[in-house]
């Protein structure tokens, strides 16, 4: 039997990302027109609009449509805007921040996720996005700051070096915590050292590779 990928799109924004109080018909709009589908790995196509966290490579995961949805309605994105995104993955969350802002710029620690979406992205014409392969936490650093940064994995505290990304104004989602019962944040930078904070939801992600402090033997 054949999916009828619109219709089951439609329902996945309307009852299951709707409902869970994300109200911003962009945010909406623009879940329901990028094919989800395209973006999830051939075996898993049927779960594409299931709200679960679908795997990937590596022991990493495309987040629930819901999360994705709580998380692109919290950072509020303008379409003046530029966003960066540490953990490309899919390349799914990358085409939706590229439909809400003027240009995004996102790194990949794995070289194969790294081609996929790439691949992806330009076969949807998708054009105001450059990707990068490198790690986040240790080496790889943007060329400039931006108006939004969004971490799609976790990391047990934020490092400060994620901070130094955001411009004046702007807005770093990240979740952090422990497993089962992750915090996911909205950090908002008032001024150079000035930060808000605002707890969005509970979560869990996997952890961003090298966010682990490395283990501590006792002898």
């Amino acid at each position: 039997m054949n999916m009828n990928f619109e219709r089951a799109r439609f329902n996945m924004v309307e009852q299951q990302v709707r409902p869970w109080e994300v109200i911003d018909e962009r945010i909406l709009s623009q879940m329901e027109a990028i094919q989800r589908e395209d973006f999830v790995p051939v075996k898993h196509r049927k779960l594409a609009f299931a709200d679960l966290s679908i795997p990937l490579a590596h022991g990493e995961f495309m987040m629930r449509p819901t999360v994705e949805g709580r998380m692109l309605q919290a950072i509020a994105l303008d379409e003046d805007d530029t966003a960066l995104e540490i953990g490309t993955g899919s390349g799914y969350v990358t085409a939706c921040l590229a439909g809400l802002c003027k240009r995004v710029c996102s790194v990949e620690i794995h070289e194969d996720l790294h081609q996929d979406a790439s691949a992806r992205l330009q076969e949807k014409g998708i054009d105001n996005v450059e990707l990068f392969l490198g790690d986040a936490m240790s080496g790889w650093q943007p060329e400039q700051a931006h108006d939004v940064v969004v971490v799609t994995g976790s990391v047990p505290v934020v490092p400060e070096s994620f901070l130094g990304w955001v411009n004046p104004g702007g807005r770093l989602f990240v979740v952090t915590g422990d497993s089962p019962a992750m915090e996911a944040r909205l950090l908002t930078r008032l001024g150079v050292s000035d930060w808000s904070e605002e707890s969005l939801f509970e979560t869990d992600l996997p952890r961003l590779i090298n966010s682990v402090p490395p283990p501590v033997f006792e002898f």
